[in-house]
């Protein structure tokens, strides 16, 4: 190092500057619009340019926390549904928790964050569930019979919701795009999927469910054509855990929000490490 040349130290001080940068134009779009997130805990996040971008261009921002020799894979994802906001705000004071506070678990994890899979729609004003297609990204994925099941269920359950609009095709959203490349490429072991504002917890796959995360308990509240729980969990065999907080714009408290990091991690510890470790 001592020796380089004067251009080569300011090729050194970019690289060294760029996740700065990245984490620096993701706390742009995500601090004053987010509830509970201060500059301090989005910047300590330090998220980064995943490879996809939204309808609109905007990033959708990545943070890897590994730990030595992981062999569990687990992928947390936020605001697939816009106005969620607080499912957002849930997922980087998880980042937090997991870049600081070391989880008892037999296998080391590699978490893989995704705190707003829907900035379009959480940048609008006001928020909307659909990205800017006006797509429901949690009916977009390409569950068996898509084509016909999905038209079905929102022209005759839902009255043809504009909100719950599964799109023209399944994974014809760049955003459900990432998610769907993510378990091809990623190959989570979990996936948790954070939304609001039910209030309960709910489970789809192979394994034993988490009876409670934290205040939240366990009430299956079914399958829909396109959905993420239905496609990762019940077609593709990934166990998928998905949070319902109690409000879309309001997070639970601190020491709530940490509870729910200790009993995942204890229901991962119990269900998940044996089966990661035969199938990986």
């Amino acid at each position: 190092m001592k020796g380089l040349a004067p251009g080569h130290w300011l090729a050194v001080a970019a690289l060294c500057a760029a996740p700065l940068a990245h984490a620096s134009k993701a706390c742009d779009v995500f601090v004053g619009k987010l509830p509970n997130v201060t500059r301090a805990l989005c910047e300590s996040a330090e998220l980064a340019e995943g490879p996809a971008k939204s309808v609109k261009g905007v990033p959708l921002f990545v943070r890897d926390v590994k730990e030595e020799n992981a062999k569990l894979r687990v992928l947390v994802i936020g605001a697939i549904h816009g106005d969620e906001l607080s499912s957002a705000s849930l997922a980087l004071h998880w980042i937090r928790l997991a870049a600081e506070e070391k989880l008892e678990l037999p296998q080391a994890v590699h978490w893989r964050f995704v705190p707003a899979v829907n900035p379009d729609g959480l940048l609008a004003h006001p928020p909307r569930r659909t990205n800017a297609n006006g797509v429901d990204l949690n009916r977009n994925f390409a569950t068996p019979n898509w084509a016909r099941d999905a038209a079905i269920y929102w022209e005759q359950r839902t009255r043809k919701d504009p909100r719950r609009w599964p799109g023209p095709k399944a994974l014809s959203e760049p955003e459900s795009r990432y998610v769907h490349d993510q378990m091809q490429q990623f190959k989570p072991h979990l996936i948790v999927a954070i939304h609001a504002p039910y209030g309960v917890l709910d489970f789809d796959g192979p394994s034993v469910p988490p009876s409670k995360l934290g205040r939240l308990y366990l009430d299956q509240v079914g399958i829909f054509p396109g959905s993420l729980g239905n496609y990762g969990g019940v077609h593709k065999g990934v166990p998928v855990v998905t949070i319902e907080l109690p409000n879309a714009m309001r997070t639970p408290l601190d020491a709530e929000m940490r509870q729910m990091w200790v009993d995942l991690a204890r229901w991962m510890a119990a269900k998940l490490s044996a089966e990661a470790g035969s199938q990986r």
